[in-house]
């Protein structure tokens, strides 16, 4: 995917709070290791021509419930097409990045950009949109559990051993986990978080 419009991985001005030491220290918290940095990177090729399809389980997912659509309304139930297409574009990058890119400062505020654009400091402003102004941290954290189930059936396609999908999926896990953790930064004050 390339020309994806608020896709600013790398140039992005917002600095994560976190340092890479802390950043280590959050992959052990989540027993994030090489061997997962293998499997992901595994991954990523594996879910590369499946994106689409990905996307379209989860948009689905989120479509099929009111509210979770919500957070791309106007608040009185109209949805915005465009957001939600911007959204998307963006979205499958982000499963390409989860897999592909190096988990260093780059990544990390990054982290912090996808979280600062749910929370009401930067949501809409990346498209110009006027829609609700938070996405409640209930559903980043729900969210970690549909994201992660409905990967699985995709990471078995491209015959992989039963012990290589496990291992792609825990990796996956682990970084979603992460990635959420890192996205509720706007959520906590400062000297909680």
């Amino acid at each position: 995917m390339s020309a994806i419009p608020g896709y600013t991985y790398g140039l992005t001005e917002a600095r994560s709070p976190l340092s890479p030491t802390d950043l280590e220290h959050l992959k052990q918290a989540v027993l994030f290791g090489p061997e997962d940095e293998h499997y992901l990177r595994l991954a990523g090729e594996v879910l590369a021509d499946q994106i689409e399809e990905i996307l379209d389980v989860w948009y689905g997912f989120v479509g099929s419930h009111p509210h979770l659509v919500y957070y791309f309304t106007d608040g009185h139930g109209n949805p915005n097409a465009e957001y939600l297409a911007a959204v998307r574009r963006r979205f499958g990058q982000w499963i390409l990045d989860t897999c592909t890119r190096p988990y260093d400062q780059d990544w990390l505020n990054y982290q912090h950009e996808i979280g600062l654009r749910h929370h009401r400091s930067k949501k809409n402003r990346t498209d110009g949109v006027e829609a609700v102004p938070i996405v409640h941290h209930r559903y980043l954290v729900a969210f970690i559990y549909p994201i992660t189930a409905t990967i699985k059936p995709f990471l078995a396609r491209k015959g992989h051993s039963p012990e290589e999908v496990e291992k792609m999926h825990q990796a996956w896990f682990k970084s979603v986990v992460m990635q959420v953790a890192l996205w509720s930064a706007p959520y906590v004050h400062p000297e909680d978080f």
